[in-house]
């Protein structure tokens, strides 16, 4: 369960006085993500997540994410929106912690992603990245290509405890993806973290995106890269390519990927992997005491990594968007 930090219903209870949300009613702690503290709140005028924002999620970065939500539901992508507090702010103190509370949105995350729940999310990423052009924040990625080194030291000398061999793949792959990473595809808001937890349907019907402590300013394919990792492989670690097909070819129907950037995906997927790999590594050697959450295996993602080594061009996941680069 990814609670850190423990709250108990009285605090709970006067915290919200500092709301327009109701008394509250009950609450629980919600079983996924591995970053910050959430809890389901029932309250007597509805549902709401609270959220205590932990480990990297800096305060500073708040009005730039919940803003975010705000500017993206007003263009038309569903997403949660923020509660002010009954001072007009989006975010508060609660266990000593920058706290926020998002109205509840319908629906669940799908377990088992099917090609319509990829294309789902293929067309609400490219949505979200249009709707993200006018936004007047800007928020740099920490964890783009030159937040993975420090990652690699902070875990390098306990790699090969997760596995024999570890250190050295990682620092092979982090030298190859450093000296290649490009600077001239397309940026502008990214989510960052568009994980299937993240997303909720309705059916195969797309309800809404949450989850948004990670979006910050970069590559627009790169979110796509993540994509491909999050959503286009199967339990026993197989690629789909039927979903990545569906995926892409659903993305660029709102939003034309550029040749250079169709070239570029292979290795954007590639760096996206390692993103993944390094965070969970970390997070998996160093799991507070006490701690109700569950790390993230990251071997899954040496695999994913292994995969996207082998990709010799987009080709290879399936996209068939007119203009595409082999």
């Amino acid at each position: 369960m990814a609670v850190y930090t423990d709250v108990a219903a009285e605090e709970l209870a006067e915290f919200l006085k500092g709301y327009d949300i109701g008394e509250l009613l009950s609450y629980k702690g919600i079983a996924e993500g591995v970053e910050n503290s959430n809890f389901l709140l029932h309250t007597s005028h509805g549902a709401y997540i609270l959220t205590l924002y932990e480990k990297r999620v800096a305060v500073d970065d708040l009005p730039y994410f919940l803003s975010l939500m705000a500017h993206l539901a007003e263009r038309g992508v569903r997403c949660p929106q923020p509660a002010k507090n009954r001072n007009g702010e989006v975010y508060s103190r609660l266990a000593d912690r920058p706290a926020a509370i998002i109205n509840f949105l319908e629906g669940v995350w799908p377990r088992r992603p099917n090609a319509a729940h990829c294309a789902g999310v293929g067309e609400a990423l490219a949505k979200m990245h249009l709707a993200g052009r006018d936004f007047p924040l800007f928020r740099k990625n920490p964890l783009s290509v030159a937040g993975w080194r420090p990652l690699f030291e902070l875990a390098a000398a306990r790699a090969d405890s997760v596995q024999a061999g570890l250190r050295d793949f990682i620092a092979r792959e982090l030298e190859h993806l450093e000296a290649r990473w490009p600077a001239d595809l397309p940026v502008g808001v990214i989510h960052a973290d568009l994980f299937p937890d993240n997303v909720f349907f309705l059916g195969d019907k797309l309800s809404g995106l949450i989850d948004f402590p990670f979006s910050c300013n970069d590559i627009l394919a790169y979110d796509v890269a993540i994509c491909l990792n999050a959503w286009c492989f199967e339990p026993d670690h197989s690629f789909n390519v039927t979903k990545a097909r569906a995926l892409l070819n659903a993305y660029g129907r709102a939003r034309k990927l550029s040749d250079a950037e169709q070239q570029a995906l292979p290795l954007l997927a590639r760096g996206a992997a390692l993103r993944f790999l390094l965070t969970r590594l970390v997070d998996f050697l160093n799991v507070p005491p006490g701690a109700l959450v569950k790390p993230k295996d990251p071997l899954e993602y040496v695999r994913k990594l292994r995969f996207q080594q082998s990709v010799s061009g987009v080709r290879d996941y399936g996209f068939t968007q007119p203009g595409c680069a082999a």
